[in-house]
């Protein structure tokens, strides 16, 4: 398994027009915490706080807010956040 450590960086290309993210790994602490931040009181992810923080924390370019992911389509955005997860989880 290969590591991910934290800054390493990630291009990847989303739906037909591949479009280019660039994914930037925050740390495996923060990593945790990012997942520890989007679950609801009984310990299940929510996913709307999740992808908040990929916007925030992971997909570094182009930013990417809850506006601009309109633009995306739905089947793009969850490539999207699946490539995020991915990244993340290593």
């Amino acid at each position: 398994m290969s590591k991910t450590a934290q800054g390493s960086q990630k291009t990847v290309k989303i739906g037909e027009e591949q479009k280019e993210f660039v994914l930037q790994h925050p740390g495996v602490r923060e990593g945790v915490k990012i997942r520890d931040r989007a679950k609801n009181m009984n310990g299940q992810i929510v996913e709307e706080k999740l992808y908040d923080e990929y916007m925030k924390y992971v997909i570094v370019e182009p930013r990417v807010t809850w506006d601009s992911v309109e633009e995306l389509g739905n089947s793009d955005f969850n490539d999207l956040m699946k490539a995020a997860g991915e990244f993340l989880m290593g």
